[in-house]
């Protein structure tokens, strides 16, 4: 029963990370549909965060108001900066690139956001990386493989692949006719732009909870932060107050889905799970939800899938699993830098001594003391 759990353990931040890619999947192709029934983008951003304000804030208030830390300017400046990142410029961004091409086109130029959440974590130290050491090489290997996989599924289209015919046939035409009218040059633009803001967010929310460790509570606040800045950017952009009105229909199920899914239950896995594992964990995970969404889009909404998508999937597949390959890595590597931490200084009582111990790892490590009645032991590593 004991190493059920540990393998549950180790296996949970996986698991859940596969989970919010089919949420993901699923908020794309809901945002498409409300999308061309005539919803403006800004206005779906607002709501969606006015939906996780309202299911996640309960939570947060109940569960963490013993371990909230307190608030200070500095964190209230951060969390402003992180409404304003996602819920706000990226959401946006990647609706009005959606807009201009496909949902499948958008999710696969979504992939290049590990290569950029590797860069940015580089340039802030969250990510060591060490060309001698074959982890940090599978890492930056695994990242390009994946950037690879996007340029084949963006610049090689090749032969149509059919598995549903029925409905490819029925929307044909249409389909030829909407990819004539598709700003695709302006549309990667707002795409890109898109995911150097979700990056960002990754970034600034992994330094936010170090000094904010309440998952919960951050969440709500950046979703309440991302409701009014949003409700802000939605007034100036749409002046028809008409706009705003919801049915029973694509708009409310839109706002209602990616409100709990993506923003509300997302924003709080990935908090646990970039305290854990790093930012960059969490992103490469984003290519699955292509393929996913290529899927879908297929059957849902007749967009059509070629070979170099295929191919494109098969290869960014690869070096995703040679990311995780080499974060596993980190992770037990890690660990043991804890324990050599932990042995860093051993108080002594009585005569000193000279002890030596095994790091499990590379062999013999060694403990110097200092001869003296209240000396301290000096943990060396076995290279020292």
């Amino acid at each position: 029963m004991e190493s059920l759990c540990n393998v549950l353990n180790k296996i949970k931040p996986y698991l859940a990370m596969v989970s919010l890619q089919f949420g993901y999947a699923g908020m794309y192709i809901v945002s498409m549909v409300c999308l061309k029934h005539g919803m403006s983008n800004f206005i779906l951003a607002t709501y969606r965060h006015v939906v996780a304000t309202i299911v996640i804030a309960p939570f947060a208030f109940v569960l963490e108001r013993k371990i909230r830390p307190k608030m200070t300017l500095p964190i209230f400046l951060r969390i402003v900066a992180l409404g304003f990142l996602e819920p706000v410029l990226d959401q946006n961004l990647y609706y009005l690139g959606m807009k201009m091409t496909t949902a499948t086109y958008s999710s696969a130029f979504v992939n290049m956001l590990p290569s950029v959440t590797f860069i940015l974590a580089m340039i802030f130290r969250l990510e060591k990386v060490n060309v001698k050491k074959i982890r940090s090489v599978a890492k930056i290997i695994g990242t390009a493989i994946t950037v690879m996989g996007a340029m084949v599924m963006t610049l090689y289209k090749g032969p149509i692949i059919n598995f549903i015919k029925s409905g490819g046939a029925i929307h044909h035409g249409t389909t030829a006719a909407e990819s004539m009218d598709k700003h695709w040059v302006t549309g990667t633009i707002f795409v890109l732009g898109s995911i150097c803001s979700w990056a960002g967010f990754f970034i600034l929310q992994s330094f936010t909870l170090k000094q904010y460790p309440a998952e919960l509570s951050l969440t709500a606040m950046i979703c309440f932060m991302g409701m009014v800045e949003g409700a802000g950017v939605s007034l100036i952009m749409v002046r028809d107050l008409s706009a705003w009105k919801l049915g029973w229909d694509s708009r409310l199920l839109a706002a209602t889905y990616s409100g709990i899914i993506c923003s509300g239950i997302a924003y709080y896995v990935q908090g646990v799970v970039i305290r854990k594992r790093g930012p960059v964990f969490v992103t490469s995970f984003s290519p699955l939800c292509m393929i996913i969404t290529a899927i879908l889009g297929a059957i849902i909404l007749a967009e059509k899938i070629h070979l170099g998508s295929i191919l494109g999937a098969i290869i960014i597949v690869t070096g995703l699993y040679t990311v995780v390959w080499g974060k596993s890595k980190d992770g037990k590597y890690s660990e043991t830098d804890e324990k050599a931490n932990a042995l860093q200084e051993l108080p002594i009582t009585g005569n000193a001594r000279s002890v030596t111990v095994d790091d499990g790892i590379n062999g013999i490590a060694k403990i110097v003391t200092i001869p003296a009645s209240n000396s301290k032991t000096r943990f060396l590593p076995p290279n020292a």
